[in-house]
């Protein structure tokens, strides 16, 4: 059931090397995210799934076929959506789509899909008329309309506001829950932890691990903090000889228990054998965010040029 398969792919660009041995598999029916930093070989292992760039070495099968030595059965089956995509500036919304779905063998509504990705209003609007997030709706349309069983979606919500972004997710969850397999790009890690089933974090052109959003947060070491207040007694023992906590803090009457692992319910099971009632509980817990710093050791960033 595998959808997508990269093995050992190697390309560079003169003597910098983008991507070096980078290896996952897609199975049918996932998002599979791929984050990184900036530069770190993204857009170039998407490219080459796509068919726009040939490895140098290693192989890429979509759905069994070779993008390159395949083309044309692989475009009938794959969708794509790239970070910077560019049309005649006089084309109109509509005409771009009903093009679109005429080169494939059995494409999507184009009309059901403009009025998901709202824009109906601009169905006659020529593109040079569009701003940057309704450009990139279109984007994401004409990545949809071929019906695809594969789509690759290279910064999805970029230029969204807040709504349109929840809006898109929600798109291509229905999407994903038809049975279409999505390859998505982001540097959205509130996005990649929403949608994704299992991601491959890409840093230095090598694959520095592939995980679902979970593991990748606990592969980080990832640490939680549980804090209340209490008005009974409570001996500080009763909690730091849980096995899951590593620290207890006690400031102005605030308790602040730092551990892993199941800690809210180790300290609520303390909490309720010492008869003791826990105030204002609230729970931080580690993020993907947090886990990618851990794991690439630097901040996510918004992506604009990408090798």
């Amino acid at each position: 059931m595998t959808a997508v398969e990269v093995r050992h792919l190697h390309k560079r660009y003169g003597r910098r090397i983008a991507v070096d041995d980078v290896s996952f598999t897609v199975e049918r029916g996932q998002i599979f995210g791929i984050i990184g930093p900036n530069g770190a070989g993204k857009t170039t292992t998407v490219e080459s799934i796509a068919g726009l760039r040939t490895p140098d070495s290693g192989s890429v099968s979509v759905l069994g076929f070779d993008p390159v030595t395949d083309r044309q059965e692989v475009c009938e089956r794959l969708g794509v959506q790239l970070q910077e995509s560019s049309f005649p500036d006089a084309i109109k919304v509509a005409e771009a789509l009903e093009l679109y779905s005429s080169f494939y063998r059995d494409p999507a509504d184009w009309r059901d899909l403009m009025e998901l990705l709202g824009l109906s209003e601009k169905r006659d609007s020529q593109y040079k008329t569009l701003s940057g997030g309704q450009k990139q709706r279109l984007s994401i349309a004409l990545a949809l309309v071929g019906n695809p069983e594969v789509a690759i979606l290279d910064e999805l919500t970029t230029g969204l506001d807040p709504q349109a972004r929840r809006d898109t997710w929600g798109l291509i969850e229905r999407v994903r829950d038809a049975g279409v397999t999505i390859l998505l790009v982001t540097h959205f890690m509130d996005e990649a932890e929403r949608l994704c089933d299992r991601i491959a974090v890409v840093d230095g052109g090598r694959v520095a691990a592939v995980d679902t959003p979970a593991g990748l947060i606990a592969r980080a070491n990832a640490v939680q903090q549980v804090r209340f207040r209490v008005r009974q007694p409570l001996d500080e023992r009763v909690l730091t000889e849980l096995r899951d906590v590593a620290q207890v803090e006690i400031t102005e009457g605030l308790w602040r228990v730092t551990g892993s692992g199941q800690l809210l319910s180790s300290v609520a099971g303390a909490l309720a054998r010492a008869q003791v009632v826990a105030e204002d509980l609230r729970v931080d817990q580690r993020s993907l965010d947090d886990a990618f710093v851990a794991i690439t050791g630097r901040a996510p960033e918004p992506d604009h040029q990408e090798g």
